[in-house]
């Protein structure tokens, strides 16, 4: 006897590649930009009213999506400090008096999306306060230590909250149910997820679905994990990106260390997922430093990167007004608004991406494409382009004077300097004189009809 396996040829193939991921980006994320918010400290009265009236500023800035810190209320019980941390909420469907009420929530966001801009929250659900509602509602949401009591994140200092157990379907839906509600009554747009990857991914992925279901959303973990944006995640994180950039500014590591970031990004990430990079954010200025002691003199050099490179830039509140003060996290502390040059180079920057398709977001945009060079370990040097558009980004990531000469490669062709529209012909053994941690970004002449 004989088996014949028949085929269908109009069948799919098992052998066909499956999706990289499962979602589709907004819209509207496609040259988007993003500013976290930290209300407690953007204003003297620390409210979303007093807010509201810095977004015409905001999106002059150009920025896009305008991320607010975690709006619910705080924790009494253990908190840190005299007004304790935003990440122990007490109600995850409640705002913190401290901020204002929904009626005020509900005009910030109208007021934005006026300006065409979006607001996302960010989201805690991976733990409680020690006083949430849940502690009696529903104990057994709730992970346990050795002994059976309530538990805080296991070795972390994070004492004033204690975690919740993804393995009951109740607080799954209990969950889901509230980042709903706050699409649905004040017609947000999305999530900042903090410490995403503690919590179960297939919970993501259901809340992303339900999200959807409402209105497109955008997500942000708070994570560095390739498999977070098959179905539940825009945006993760792009930590391994930042370190990189600071080793390489205080002298622990080369330029090798980006050949080693771009190389897993481009290799191991989907094509279409956005990283979000960064060289300041709330726990980076706190707990480590403001971008003025993370990179010394290298600073302007990264935002340069962090804009021109993959990805999506991010602004933390008071970097475009050059301040450079670490926040206090559990208090009440100032930003003092000013006009600074950081600002001014921040708002060219944007521009540039938002009128350059290769600088776009995910798969709108392209792929960095490695220009060679005869300064590896010292000179960055790549070309993206799409289509007609091309961007060609050149930095010296050291304290001397450099003189590049340029291999073969995709530069290939004329280039004008993007800021004061110098020429320069692409070309193998071209050279080019970079200041010590200097930067020149070139893009390619508009097409003579």
């Amino acid at each position: 006897a004989y088996a014949f396996l028949v085929i269908d040829p109009a069948a799919k193939s098992p052998y066909t590649p499956a999706p990289e991921t499962r979602i589709t980006h907004p819209a509207w994320a496609k040259t988007a930009t993003i500013y976290q918010l930290n209300q407690r400290q953007f204003t003297p009265e620390g409210t979303l009213q007093a807010a509201r009236d810095h977004l015409p500023r905001l999106r002059a800035l150009g920025v896009d999506i305008i991320w607010l810190m975690p709006i619910n209320p705080i924790g009494q019980e253990r908190r840190k400090g005299g007004l304790g941390s935003p990440y122990a909420v007490r109600d995850h469907r409640e705002i913190n008096p401290e901020f204002g009420t929904m009626r005020d929530l509900r005009s910030f966001v109208g007021a934005a999306h006026a300006l065409g801009m979006k607001v996302i929250l960010d989201w805690v659900a991976n733990h409680t306060a020690w006083d949430n509602h849940l502690v009696t509602d529903h104990p057994e949401w709730y992970a346990r230590d050795w002994k059976g009591d309530f538990r805080p994140t296991p070795w972390w200092d994070w004492d004033d909250i204690i975690d919740l157990d993804y393995s009951h379907e109740g607080l799954r839906r209990y969950m889901t149910e509230s980042m709903c509600y706050w699409v649905r009554e004040a017609d947000i747009d999305g999530f900042r997820c903090d410490v995403a990857g503690f919590v179960p991914r297939d919970f993501w992925e259901r809340a992303r679905a339900e999200l959807d279901a409402i209105k497109p959303v955008f997500m942000l973990a708070e994570w560095e994990a390739r498999d977070l944006h098959d179905a539940a995640f825009d945006m993760t994180y792009a930590w391994s990106w930042n370190e990189a950039m600071h080793h390489i500014a205080v002298g622990k590591a080369d330029v090798g260390a980006l050949h080693v970031f771009y190389a897993w990004n481009e290799s191991s990430w989907p094509r279409d997922a956005i990283r979000m990079m960064f060289v300041s954010n709330h726990d980076k200025n706190a707990w480590e430093g403001t971008e003025f002691e993370q990179f010394g003199p290298m600073r302007e050099a990264a935002i340069a990167l962090s804009v021109i490179g993959e990805g999506m830039p991010l602004i933390y509140n008071g970097q475009e007004a050059g301040f450079d003060k670490r926040l206090a996290f559990f208090d009440k502390d100032e930003i003092v608004w000013r006009e600074d040059p950081q600002g001014t180079l921040y708002r060219t920057l944007f521009a540039l991406k938002k009128a350059h398709p290769a600088l776009w977001n995910g798969a709108w945009g392209a792929r960095m494409v490695k220009v060679p060079n005869d300064m590896e370990t010292a000179v960055l040097s790549f070309v993206r382009a799409q289509g007609e558009d091309g961007v060609f980004g050149v930095f010296n990531f050291t304290g001397s004077h450099r003189t590049v000469t340029f291999g073969a490669g995709p530069q290939e062709g004329p280039w004008v300097d993007a800021f004061d529209g110098s020429p320069l012909r692409g070309r193998a053994g071209q050279r080019l004189d970079l200041a010590a941690w200097g930067w020149r970004v070139f893009v390619r002449p508009p097409a003579v009809s």
